[in-house]
């Protein structure tokens, strides 16, 4: 491969060299002849046949030089400006397409600070970082993947081997009867959602916009979650304001608060509270979900909205890390904004902004 780009390249050289002696020869033969035709009628010099021959001889020779110095000069540039930024370029790709994504193009140098190459270098180095982390995420998310899939398979198991233990009681056969049941409802959930996210991040679903009463479906949501709030005895507030219209998709959003009510509700203590906020602040909705449960701490605060990330590990067996990964995908989707204040002890809320409808009615 490379001595056949060798021989190409000399090719192209020949043929850079043909290309300027054709050049340098029709230019300088041109010039000539116009010099000499005008030198011969002003100074009336009678043009003898010897002379044109010693003229044509002169000036091949210095067609000849001429070509031959501009393809040097030529193929120095080139080799300099073009050439080298060139090869650059291409051992990093190579090494790009060997799965070496930490490699990156340094400074280019040359005469112009290598211009167009400096652009696409840096456009290259910017790529290979944005392949990194895609390669880092896809790589954590097989690790996560793997192993949320391995819990409730293996408490399957486990259960599903004990039921087949002769002589158990009805209560321990309920009780591994339902822990093989929870145990298929987390596996189902989480495919779900892993199936939701890819849809999302693939932008394989598309907002349906229709313009709705934000205040009913927020209410509605948290309904849904009535029998949990009363299991642990929890305080519920809310302060709606009336007939906030929401320009956005109903079905994205009822995503949005069914992560944040869960969470709101799995996280809260027994006899805690569990406040519902939405007001308009002039352009935008408010919308503010706040608990009185463990908090968050600074560190795991950050990393929330990504994917498998389980900051509070003692709820890890009701959850799969997804929903607030989930959370912030739909938010970007449809262009609003999701933000966190939270203090360990107290509690967190969660404030999601999002458009007024078009019309601004409230």
């Amino acid at each position: 491969m490379r001595e056949r780009n060798k021989r190409e390249r000399w090719l192209f050289s020949l043929r850079r060299y043909f290309a300027f002696f054709l050049l340098m020869a029709f230019v300088i033969s041109c010039c000539m002849m116009l010099f000499l035709n005008e030198l011969s009628a002003a100074a009336g010099i009678d043009l003898t046949e010897d002379k044109i021959e010693y003229a044509a001889k002169i000036t091949f020779v210095n067609v000849v030089f001429l070509s031959l110095l501009c393809t040097i000069i030529d193929g120095l540039r080139r080799r300099w400006m073009v050439d080298r930024p060139v090869r650059q370029i291409v051992r990093a790709a190579e090494q790009i397409m060997k799965g070496d994504f930490s490699v990156r193009i340094p400074q280019l140098s040359g005469i112009d600070g290598a211009g167009e190459f400096q652009v696409i270098a840096d456009y290259f180095n910017q790529m290979a970082r944005e392949l990194s982390g895609t390669e880092t995420l896809r790589t954590d998310f097989i690790a996560n993947v793997s192993h949320e899939l391995k819990t409730p398979l293996a408490v399957i198991q486990n259960y599903g081997t004990m039921l087949q233990y002769p002589g158990l009681t009805e209560d321990r056969r309920l009780e591994y009867a339902k822990a093989v049941t929870d145990a298929s409802r987390r596996l189902a959930n989480l495919i779900s959602n892993i199936l939701k996210l890819n849809k999302l991040e693939n932008q394989q679903i598309y907002p349906s916009v229709s313009t709705y009463d934000l205040g009913e479906q927020l209410c509605e949501c948290l309904l849904s979650y009535e029998k949990a709030w009363e299991e642990k005895g929890l305080e519920i507030d809310t302060d709606v304001e009336e007939g906030v219209m929401a320009d956005a998709d109903e079905e994205l959003l009822s995503l949005v608060w069914n992560n944040l009510f869960s969470n709101a509700v799995k996280f809260t203590d027994r006899g805690g509270r569990i406040t519902l906020s939405l007001q308009t602040e002039e352009p935008d909705v408010i919308v503010r979900i706040t608990d009185t449960g463990c908090g968050i701490p600074p560190e795991v605060g950050r990393h929330i909205f990504e994917k498998f990330y389980q900051g509070d590990t003692s709820h890890a067996t009701q959850g799969n890390g997804l929903g607030l990964a989930l959370v912030k995908r739909v938010i970007d989707i449809i262009g609003g904004d999701i933000s966190v204040d939270s203090e360990v002890g107290k509690g967190s809320t969660f404030t999601v902004r999002l458009r007024r409808t078009r019309d601004g009615k409230a």
